[in-house]
């Protein structure tokens, strides 16, 4: 266990840099996001149903609060399901 206090790397670790996170409603100007579009709401959920979050969409706080609301509209309206084993 002493010997792994004197670790030194010759360089400084590399990380893999992924850019800038975008929203991607800023970026091209979408004011209004569509309830009724079931397939572009289909983008924002995993296999299960279930919302991704914004870590993973890169939305902004603004639009993936329009994003949840238009989806549990579809939802409410039979466009999406609820919950489904691999729906995509």
């Amino acid at each position: 266990m002493a010997a792994n206090d004197n670790i030194r790397f010759l360089t400084t670790p590399q990380f893999a840099n992924r850019g800038k996170k975008y929203c991607r409603f800023e970026k091209s100007g979408i004011k209004y996001i569509d309830y009724k579009d079931p397939d572009f709401l289909m983008k924002f959920l995993n296999e299960q149903g279930k919302l991704l979050p914004r870590r993973i969409t890169g939305n902004s706080v603004k639009f993936q609060r329009k994003v949840a609301q238009a989806v549990k509209k579809a939802r409410q309206l039979a466009l999406l399901p609820y919950v489904a084993d691999l729906m995509k």
